[in-house]
């Protein structure tokens, strides 16, 4: 497997800070474990640069949190904890005219060839580039990055399979295959470069290093103001923010990140400032993002319990409803053969038609997909005189409570409790199992593979529960009415 090969991949070293990583097959490394063994210390590093380091914000081990920042001392709301000068992030611009030479020229267009969904990369070949560079200006920050990374392009085999989910299965092969390509094309690219212009001093870039730079990159890095890679142009671009970035994430975090322009120099500076008092031995927190677990886990490398922004992605397949629908008990000839107005708002839906969109979800703050929603609610109906009093975003909210009657919101809800049914027996193990072998397993991937599929059959498990409470008590109003 392509995974299994990216972990295992070694270099030919000619340097003496190598770009290998460390085999993370059994993820036999503590991810704590830095990148050397004894790494500088990083806030007074910070602090030398012109940054500024709040008294009490120190780098520990948190019990519940794992290696980050951690306030050793009551911290008032307001204050300024860390504040970056221009200089300290490390970002990948293009070169100002004149100022470029050939192995800047060479990285760049390496990172042409990066798509820009896998943004992280780009970032990771100038990381990279600075990992290998004798005397690095970044070297203090980058001896405290990971030795190894949780992400599932490092799991072996066994626990690529083990997360049990198509969707993130096919992520993972598709990101170890990217890696795969990629160590092709800088091979080929770097055996025309002479050696003064090489961007990795020399050293052979494969996908293992490239893995590690990437995952260092989408575990780390901040969007934030820059200008674009490719033109210069003002742009969100990803920066790395030395000692920032050990900031854990918490929906409810205590901190945020705030961007100013120095009006002297005109230079921004990178902050992070208190949102609430914080007490001592807290953790430092900010918000990654409303993400599911699927990239949680695929960047970040740890999965979210009761996450509430996690879903379940499904395919619109209407023989798949048709199934659905038998095992809800709901005889309906028009999930094979919807009537022509039926069609007709099910290509405004983009289920059908040239512009189709057919993946939807259930879980997540909606709980159910509106476009799914939507036409479950169209095609068991057989009123379009009455569907078509309704606006498009009314028929796709839950919110709208039974716009097509009592009779057809208990059908529609049903059949998405026979979706998740369906579902949830495409994993091959049940929750109870999973939380026996969980309790047993000593290894990190194999914990947190399992985990991640804990979570995502908890998700289901809920929205089932949530549509069964509505369809009681619409059942019961259908009772009382007589």
């Amino acid at each position: 497997m392509a995974a299994s090969k990216i972990a295992m991949a070694s270099l030919s070293l000619t340097h003496f800070r190598p770009l290998s990583s460390a085999s993370t097959a059994s993820m036999a490394p503590s991810s704590s474990t830095r990148l050397i063994p004894r790494p500088p210390d990083l806030i007074n590093w910070v602090r030398r640069e012109g940054g500024f380091v709040h008294q009490a914000v120190k780098i520990a081990q948190h019990a519940d949190s794992g290696l980050g920042l951690v306030a050793s001392d009551h911290i008032p709301t307001g204050s300024e904890l860390i504040v970056l000068p221009h200089n300290l992030p490390l970002r990948f611009e293009s070169p100002e005219a004149g100022d470029s030479d050939e192995a800047d020229s060479v990285l760049v267009n390496l990172a042409r060839q990066v798509p820009e969904e896998l943004w992280s990369m780009k970032l990771g070949l100038k990381l990279l580039k600075e990992r290998a560079k004798v005397g690095s200006f970044w070297w203090p920050y980058i001896g405290n990055l990971p030795e190894v990374f949780s992400i599932p392009i490092f799991f072996p085999g066994e626990d690529i399979k083990n997360l049990q989910y198509a969707p993130l299965l096919y992520q993972v092969n598709k990101r170890c295959r990217f890696l795969l390509d990629l160590e092709k094309e800088v091979r080929r690219t770097l055996d025309s470069v002479k050696p003064e212009h090489h961007p990795f001093g020399g050293q052979t870039v494969d996908a293992s290093s490239l893995g590690w730079a990437m995952a260092a990159v989408s575990s780390r890095a901040f969007r934030l103001y820059g200008k674009n890679l490719m033109d210069g142009t003002p742009n969100s671009v990803p920066m790395l923010l030395p000692l920032i970035d050990m900031c854990n994430h918490s929906f409810n975090s205590n901190a945020r990140i705030v961007q100013e322009q120095d009006a002297g120099s005109m230079e921004l500076k990178v902050k992070v400032v208190a949102d609430t008092e914080i007490e001592g031995n807290v953790p430092l927190t900010l918000n990654y993002g409303c993400l599911d677990n699927d990239l949680f886990l695929l960047d970040y490398g740890f999965v979210i319990p009761s996450n509430q922004y996690d879903y379940i992605e499904l395919k619109y397949d209407e023989a798949l409803l048709e199934a659905a629908s038998i095992v809800a008990g709901i005889s309906s000839d028009n999930f094979s053969s919807p009537a022509p107005w039926q069609k007709l708002l099910l290509t405004k839906l983009n289920l059908r038609g040239e512009t189709t969109l057919l993946k939807v979800c259930v879980g997540g703050p909606e709980i159910i997909d509106g476009r799914l929603l939507a036409a479950l609610r169209v095609l068991l109906s057989v009123d379009e005189e009455m569907v078509q009093k309704h606006d498009l975003n009314v028929l796709k909210s839950l919110s709208a409570e039974a716009p097509l009657g009592a009779g057809n919101e208990i059908a529609a809800l049903r059949t998405v409790i026979a979706l998740c049914v369906i579902a949830l027996g495409h994993f091959p193990t049940k929750i109870m199992e999973d939380e026996t072998l969980l309790k047993k397993c000593e290894n990190e991937s194999t914990k947190l593979a399992i985990q991640f599929r804990i979570q995502k059959k908890s998700v289901i498990i809920d929205v089932m529960s949530n549509l069964t409470r509505r369809v009681k008590l619409l059942s019961s109003k259908v009772v009382s009415q007589g």
